[in-house]
């Protein structure tokens, strides 16, 4: 994965990033919850004006007016006392004809009611509606009023002006806004608070600077085939990758190491004597559970400090059965050892300078290898996307560098992760080989160099490898396939074999071109099935 530099350093980063949060919280907050804060307010105002209708309604003076057993002009005083107490816009009592009997105005007294809205009260219903009247727009409740002997007499309208309710609903938004920006302040606050110490934690580097090595340190670790367990210098472990998982799980040791101490987890080794001693233990057999594991225990330091110990393991069975078989594998773990070697000089570099305190000389560093993380291996990353297959092209980037010659790796599209391991064992096989056979061949050619390209067109995968050595004469290229075949001496002659047996076994197609003195060309078209 390439990596770039971030637009904003981390303390704005987190202060940004909660601001946002916040917003698009009150955002949400006034899309989702305003519209239902100002229903219920809607219907609480609706709830109380149907309560002061009704109990109008079943008022005795109420009743006896409209039954004209006292004077109807009662009626406008005991209604607008009721509306100022209860706080509403009207309350008018109709007779049956729909002529008014109380309201606001005196002068509309006798008048018809205004709205259109009265219908269905005049016939027994109650309900609740929107209208505009003499007094504009209101939210009106309206129930009927029943006589004595259960007769409809009346009803009774009660008005509470809309304005008022959008104030109410109004009133209820401002509490969350004054809620939301209180908060909004708050995690600004936190928000430095958190950026400030957790910089201060990582020595003043942003996390795009530590996360190139990180991310290149853990695709060695689980691309792997050996298994790695790592402590500190309590001896209690402190990284395991998958493959160490993995055999483990097969000698039955399932529980979750991460944190404990060695000794307790896996007795057999003997990190915790490598910590006291400060001595490795190199080619050492132990037996778990039935699985005989071989394994190299190291100790780990920085400077003159022992600051923990290392140990890597493979099944000894599969180890014999590489060996017998001279598969690539091998050449996967050499490759992997080559960069697992310049990577560790880094580390060792970075951890000096912490040590020291020399933040301004480790930031040129990282700045420094920091081309090499995003050219190299995040284009090997960003174009094959089996981790085990990139891993080892980068090992075998670091291996010719060792050996002075430079190896380029170039592509058309993205190869993706293939639909068994198989494949990737026989690719890490041909390549490996092919590339191995390139660097042998070099002799005194002034630059060294070997090219690997591959162009992917599913279910099918081109791949050529080519170098500008000495070349192969025509006699020796039609045999070079032959195990024993070699230009190179004695007991050689197996690489090649194994190209076109791996190739064979993918049922795929293999050409050779060569020209003396220019160099050699190996073309491959094999079938690439994916997940």
């Amino acid at each position: 994965m390439r990596h770039k530099k971030p637009l904003f350093r981390l303390q704005t980063t987190i202060t940004l990033l909660v601001c946002g949060v916040v917003a698009l919280a009150l955002f949400v907050t006034d899309l989702l919850i305003s519209r239902e804060i100002g229903n219920t307010t809607k219907n609480n105002q609706a709830e109380k004006a149907m309560n002061i209708a009704r109990l109008t309604a079943h008022s005795p003076l109420i009743i006896e007016a409209l039954e004209h057993k006292r004077s109807e002009s009662d009626i406008q005083d005991f209604t607008n006392e009721m509306a100022k107490s209860s706080n509403v816009e009207f309350i008018v009592v109709l007779d049956m004809m729909g002529i008014r009997k109380s309201h606001p105005n005196p002068s509309k007294i006798g008048e018809r009611f205004v709205g259109g809205d009265e219908g269905p009260v005049l016939h027994g219903h109650e309900h609740i509606s929107t209208a505009k009247g003499t007094l504009g727009y209101s939210l009106r409740a309206f129930t009927p009023v029943y006589s004595s002997s259960g007769e409809q007499i009346g009803a009774v309208a009660v008005g509470i002006s809309l304005d008022k309710v959008k104030q109410d609903v109004n009133s209820s938004k401002r509490v969350i806004l004054l809620a939301v920006i209180f908060g909004v302040l708050i995690g600004v606050i936190g928000a430095v608070i958190v950026a400030r110490k957790i910089k201060k934690s990582m020595f003043g580097l942003e996390p795009f600077e530590i996360g190139k090595l990180l991310e290149e340190r853990s695709a060695m670790l689980q691309s792997t085939k050996e298994g790695i367990l790592a402590v500190d210098q309590d001896a209690r472990i402190t990284l395991i990758n998958n493959e160490a998982l993995r055999l483990f799980e097969e000698a039955g040791i399932k529980e979750n190491p991460a944190g404990r101490l060695v000794d307790e987890y896996i007795p057999q080794l003997h990190l915790k004597n490598v910590l006291k001693t400060g001595k490795p233990r190199l080619n050492e057999e132990i037996d778990l559970s039935g699985i005989t594991l071989l394994t190299n225990q190291l100790p780990i330091r920085v400077g003159n400090e022992m600051v923990g110990a290392i140990t890597t393991f493979r099944n000894k069975t599969e180890i014999n059965k590489l060996a017998k078989e001279l598969t690539g594998v091998t050449l996967y773990a050499e490759a992997l050892r080559a960069q697992s070697h310049e990577f560790m000089n880094k580390l060792h570099v970075i951890l000096g300078l912490v040590h020291l305190k020399r933040y301004e000389k480790l930031a040129d560093y990282i700045n420094q290898i920091s081309d090499h993380l995003q050219n190299e291996v995040g284009y090997i990353v960003s174009k094959i996307k089996d981790p085990a297959l990139a891993g080892f092209i980068l090992g075998k980037m670091s291996y010719a560098r060792e050996l002075g010659a430079e190896l380029s790796f170039t592509g058309e599209g993205v190869l993706p992760e293939p639909a068994s391991p198989d494949i990737t064992h026989e690719l890490i096989t041909i390549i490996g080989n092919l590339i191995d056979n390139a660097l042998e061949a070099f002799t005194d050619q002034e630059k060294k160099q070997v090219s690997v390209y591959f162009d992917y067109y599913d279910p099918e995968v081109f791949i050529e490898v080519a170098d500008n050595g000495p070349g192969i004469n025509e006699e020796l290229s039609e045999k070079i396939f032959y195990k024993g075949v070699s230009t190179k001496g004695k007991d050689r002659g197996i690489g090649l074999s194994l190209v076109k047996r791996s190739v064979e076994k993918l049922h795929g197609n293999l050409e050779v071109s060569s020209v003396i003195g220019e160099g050699t060309r190996f073309m491959l078209k094999i079938p690439y099935q994916i997940k």
